[in-house]
């Protein structure tokens, strides 16, 4: 656990530091100082609304127990297991089995769940998914994957500008090469942290989500299943916005997650690995 938690410190340093170097680059101090303006004010803004976007995004729609009993009355009992407040419960109408958390804190966080994933999982699978997104409340990750998505954008934003305005070197000289040399290296490191934190979260989530339920068997069955059905069927609000895949529970883009360095989660089977290694511990 302390070991994810090092990890994605040392991620999240890394792709701040990445931002002022950034800035310093093509603006010398001072645009490392607008930089770090603009990634904090950015990270404010989706701090306080990027929940509501996200579910406006993939038009889920709330409902309360009369409106899906079951599922609701899955989320209400693992919340109160993980000590949570109840968070608002979403369905999305896509056939694609998924699902994400997302808000700012446990105090207003919200879980979604496809309706494929409803109809396909077994009310004991359902617990283990569903317990994996609240692990991920309960670990404020919706915060920082936000935080580390905003920041990815930002820098794609400030190398784009180096086409116009060009760098500078160690001397703050106007060097047009280092302007070019951001523009293509800065996005694709700032989305390589990025995908990292991402993958490390999700093995940690895994792991929350597992003593949520008590029943690390359950979710790994469940993302064997998930693995399975969701390559076939699309996703139209993630092909639409590639940025929110990280938030879910399988990589919901019809090409499948790439490998290595450039997944955002990490591989099914080597998370069901570790959530057998679990139960068989317990």
């Amino acid at each position: 656990m302390f070991g994810n938690w090092l990890k994605t410190a040392i991620l999240m340093a890394a792709i701040m530091a990445l931002f002022g170097m950034v800035g310093a680059a093509l603006g010398g101090a001072q645009g490392m100082l607008l930089a770090f303006m603009l990634g904090g004010a950015m990270n404010i803004w989706a701090y306080w609304n990027s929940d509501k976007m996200v579910l406006r995004m993939y038009n889920a729609r709330e409902v309360d127990e009369a409106g899906a009993p079951q599922f609701y009355r899955v989320v209400r009992e693992l919340a109160s297991n993980a000590g949570l407040p109840m968070p608002k419960v979403y369905v999305i109408d896509e056939a694609q089995p998924n699902a994400f958390a997302t808000g700012r804190n446990p105090e207003h966080a919200a879980v979604a769940a496809t309706t494929g994933i409803l109809q396909m999982l077994s009310e004991r699978e359902l617990r283990g998914v569903m317990a994996h997104e609240l692990a991920h409340v309960k670990h404020r990750d919706i915060l920082i994957s936000t935080i580390s998505a905003t920041v990815a954008g930002a820098i794609s934003t400030l190398a784009n500008f180096g086409m116009f305005f060009g760098g500078r070197d160690e001397e703050g000289r106007s060097n047009p090469l280092v302007g070019i040399l951001v523009m293509i290296l800065a996005p694709l490191a700032a989305a390589l942290i990025q995908m990292a934190i991402s993958r490390s979260r999700e093995f940690e989530a895994d792991r929350g989500g597992a003593e949520i339920s008590r029943d690390p068997e359950a979710l790994a069955s469940a993302l064997q299943k998930i693995e399975r059905y969701a390559q076939g069927l699309p996703l139209e609000a993630a092909e639409a916005h590639p940025e929110t895949a990280q938030m879910m529970i399988i990589n919901p883009l019809s090409g499948g997650d790439l490998k290595g360095l450039f997944s955002t989660h990490p591989a099914t089977e080597e998370r069901i690995r570790r959530l057998l290694a679990l139960a068989g511990r317990a």
